[in-house]
Formats: C-alpha cells, structure tokens, sequence
C-alpha cells in the first residue's frame, strides 16, 4: 500500500490511575493496528488505510472504562511536516529483528522434518504479514524483507519437496482408463501430500493392479512406466492443477463430490491456497507417518486407509 495524501487521524485518550488494565490493553490495539506514538495517549495513522475506521472503537472503550478521548483530522501544513509524519512510521525497527530471526531459522531448514517445516513457514508467514500490513509506507526495508521473505519461502519448498514440478500451460486431455490397466506407476520417493494422494487415486479408482516405482531421481524413470509428480512426466502439474486434480481430470473423476473436495485439500496443501479444516489434520498424520514408514510403500498403505476416510467424509451430505 502506498498513500500520498497529507490527511493523517489522531486518537488522544486519556484513563484513570487506576485503569492499568484498559490502558494496557488500548495501548496493544494502537500497536497492532500501526499506530505511531506521537506521546503517551497520543497516536497517529494516515486517514486513508483501513486501520483508521477502527481508532473509534477504542476511543469509544476509553469512554468507557471512565476516560477521556479525541479523535481528530489532522492536516500536515506543510512538505516538511508530511515527511516528519511518514518517518513516524518506517517499518525498519520492526523488519530488522524479523529479518534476523529468519536468518537463524534459515539455518535450521536441513535438520527440520516435514511437520516443522510447515509449522516455521505459517509462523514467519504470519510474523511478515503482520508487519507488512502495518507498512504504510514501503521503503528500503520493505524490498529487502520482501526479498529475503521470498529466498526463505523457496528453501522451504526446496526442502519440503525436492525436485517439485513446474506447472506447464495447455489443455487435459481424457483418457480412457482401460488403456491404463496394470501398469507401472512412477514417481519420486518419499512421498509428501500429492504424490501420496496421487497414487492412492491410481490405485483406487484408476488402475487396482497398478504398480508402483519410487524415483531416487526423475531420470530414473523407466520408459514404459507412467510418470507423475515430477517435470516431464505423463501427469504433472498443468496450469493451476496439481497433479492429484490433473488426474482427476484426465480420467473423469472430477464429477465424484468426495475426490474434488479432497483435491481442493491436496491443492491447498501443495501449492497454496484458500484451505479445508481437515487440510492441517491430514499434514501432521503424514508427517507423522512418514517417521513411522520410512518406506514408500508402507506409508501408501497407511495413509491409503486415512484418504479413504476422508473421501467418505467429503462425499457424505451430512458432516456430524
């Protein structure tokens, strides 16, 4: 977001002694919503950002709790003054320490299993936007915490899933799954959300007598075996489809309410997205199942049983 308007909204409040408890919750709002202090109970924010319409409803609390509150329209009177408003609120004291905090977790990536990996990238995700939502003003530190943000989210995904597949533009076609019968089935190893669900769909409503080859390395891929999940392969990621909704397509199971449902989980869970309650359940049984069967075969089998459920949880009308 960035504002060139000079209408800035001041909120002054004032509270008992005695109100610690009020003043200190007053003062976590202003901070949250980004507010600059120009002194105590004194605080600013630029009229046009969403966080102004809620300076009311604190105002309207220290009413209250027995105090006293203002909010007013300011006016920068000059050049001068609009760039001593807008230094109030250089985000650089706040990106410097996340930025540092990164660094160390950076350091952590390779020691870190699946789960983990996921549970730092939602706590960094959240401490960056929550600094960048309060960045009016987006300067020098803004770019460089944009940059490093995005070095770290790509070294997850790289450690998350090596040798993810890019997705490729084009139509899917229909396939007919008689001519998909018995076949050798292949991906690369330690199978991760759509790999796994991918191969529990081909065994499930694809190919029942489908075999399965786990790639240390997409070049190892046979010849005469299907290739998915992986650059270059039959069925990878096409468009904004991942490889499990790819499959879906080509084969006609996109109709079936339960296997949509779960590709939408399988979608948010391997490239992002809007999410399912269940999404985050089925992450941590994976991640735990993958500690449990350090074989890919073994876990396909476990977490075969968990899709299962969930495809009959998805498909059913009622959710009790």
């Amino acid at each position: 977001m960035t504002l060139t308007s000079d209408s800035w909204v001041a909120l002054i409040v004032s509270l008992p002694s005695a109100s610690a408890t009020p003043r200190m919750r007053i003062w976590r709002a202003v901070k949250t919503l980004g507010c600059a202090a120009l002194r105590d109970g004194a605080y600013l924010l630029p009229a046009q950002t969403e966080q102004a319409s809620q300076l009311q409803a604190l105002a309207d609390e220290a009413l209250q709790e027995g105090g006293q509150a203002w909010l007013l329209n300011v006016q920068a009177r000059d050049i001068a003054e609009q760039a001593n408003f807008k230094a109030l609120f250089d985000r650089t004291p706040d990106y410097t320490p996340w930025l540092e905090d990164l660094a160390r977790a950076r350091r952590t990536l390779a020691s870190l299993s699946a789960a983990e990996l996921q549970r730092l990238l939602r706590r960094q995700t959240r401490a960056y936007e929550a600094i960048r939502k309060v960045d009016f003003f987006p300067g020098e530190a803004s770019i460089r915490a944009e940059a490093q943000w995005r070095d770290f989210a790509n070294a997850v995904e790289v450690m998350q899933s090596p040798g993810e597949p890019q997705a490729t533009a084009g139509s899917i076609a229909r396939r007919d799954r008689m001519q998909y019968q018995g076949r050798v089935w292949a991906t690369r190893r330690h199978l991760w959300v759509d790999r796994v669900a991918s191969a529990w769909l081909i065994q499930r409503f694809i190919d029942p007598h489908a075999r399965f080859l786990w790639l240390e390395s997409p070049a190892d891929c046979p010849i005469d075996a299907l290739g998915f999940d992986f650059d270059g392969a039959t069925f990878s990621h096409v468009g904004d489809r991942v490889t499990f909704e790819v499959l879906l397509a080509s084969f006609g199971l996109d109709g079936d309410r339960g296997l949509s449902q779960l590709g939408a989980m399988v979608h948010a869970l391997d490239v992002g997205g809007t999410s399912t309650s269940e999404a985050a359940g089925f992450e941590a049984v994976l991640a735990g199942a993958r500690k449990r069967w350090p074989d890919d075969d073994a876990l396909l089998a476990d977490i075969g049983g968990v899709l299962d459920s969930l495809h009959a949880h998805f498909s059913s009308s009622r959710r009790t």
